[in-house]
């Protein structure tokens, strides 16, 4: 029998937590609903918070990922929230649970990897928990950003004909997964799974372009992530197969998730010259996939006009 907690599904238990606490004023903050909480910073500026957990056997093979890796994606996985946010990460958190039958060294190596990513950006960590687990590691990172409220993208602020945009190629870190299953670990799209880079400067870039609308990470694959924005926006969206950035299977690229790239909407005036200037700075394209249009918050995937019907779901965390 499924354990009541997992019956809800994911996103049924986030709604029923979300409608649990809607009693409680929020108080000018912006709560559950987006890639980070936004709590404002005097009247220009706001903090934006994420926390997100990687837990040994849902998220992670611990005997197939190094500790160096691992310590680098926990923080990586939450500074793709900040850059969905449109600004710049400033702080870090990291709690740890540890089983006893960690190899000797291994908690140092993790922590390399997660200091190499904390400096290259400039992000400290201030601070977290640290306690034992019974059977397997268990690891929660907070992460924090601010910057200036103009700067800040909300999935909620999708607008019709808005086109929609994604920073980079699909199906990467999907294929890096089915590589490492199947045991092909000297496969390239390992390493691009187990150490993702964060579209910071990217998101930082993104967030100061107005004609951006909509912004959120590419984490549990394009299915589901630009589903979350089309049910923020109460919208829906056609996306063209045959633009969809990749070099693994369309279907791959569009579920596997754990791409970390930035799914964005923007004025179809402007995004020529957003595409231009991207492309200016970043030296790759800024891809259009699609466009938002009025209706029922779901995808209507096209190949070359055409509407097809494919079964293509995002990855759940139940």
């Amino acid at each position: 029998m499924m354990k009541e907690g997992l019956s809800y599904g994911e996103f049924g238990l986030i709604d029923q937590i979300r409608r649990r606490f809607g009693d409680i004023p929020l108080g000018g903050m912006t709560g559950i609903g987006d890639d980070c909480a936004i709590i404002p910073q005097g009247e220009t500026r706001s903090w934006v918070i994420t926390t997100d957990m990687l837990v040994e056997e849902v998220h992670f093979l611990r005997a197939r990922i190094s500790p160096f890796d691992l310590g680098y994606k926990s923080l990586a996985v939450n500074l793709s929230d900040v850059a969905a946010m449109g600004v710049a990460p400033c702080a870090s958190f990291l709690s740890v649970a540890l089983p006893e039958d960690l190899p000797a060294g291994w908690i140092e190596d993790f922590t390399e990897g997660y200091h190499t990513l904390s400096a290259r950006y400039g992000v400290p960590l201030l601070g977290g928990d640290t306690t034992s687990s019974r059977q397997g590691v268990a690891i929660s990172v907070t992460a924090i950003g601010q910057g200036n409220n103009e700067n800040i993208k909300r999935r909620s602020d999708a607008q019709e004909n808005d086109i929609i945009l994604v920073t980079g190629l699909l199906g990467d870190s999907a294929q890096g997964l089915r590589d490492v299953l199947s045991g092909r670990m000297d496969s390239p799209f390992v390493a691009l799974h187990h150490r993702p880079e964060p579209a910071l400067e990217e998101g930082i870039w993104l967030g100061t372009q107005p004609a951006v609308h909509a912004m959120m990470d590419l984490s549990d694959g394009m299915a589901s992530d630009l589903t979350h924005i089309l049910e923020a926006s109460r919208l829906g969206a056609e996306v063209s197969v045959e633009n969809i950035p990749t070099r693994v299977s369309v279907e791959l690229a569009v579920t596997g998730g754990e791409d970390y790239q930035l799914l964005c909407t923007a004025d179809p005036l402007f995004v020529p010259d957003l595409q231009r200037g991207f492309e200016a700075r970043f030296a790759r394209p800024l891809y259009a996939v699609g466009r938002i249009i009025a209706g029922k918050p779901e995808i209507q995937w096209k190949q070359h006009g055409r509407i097809v019907h494919p079964d293509w779901k995002g990855f759940t965390h139940f």
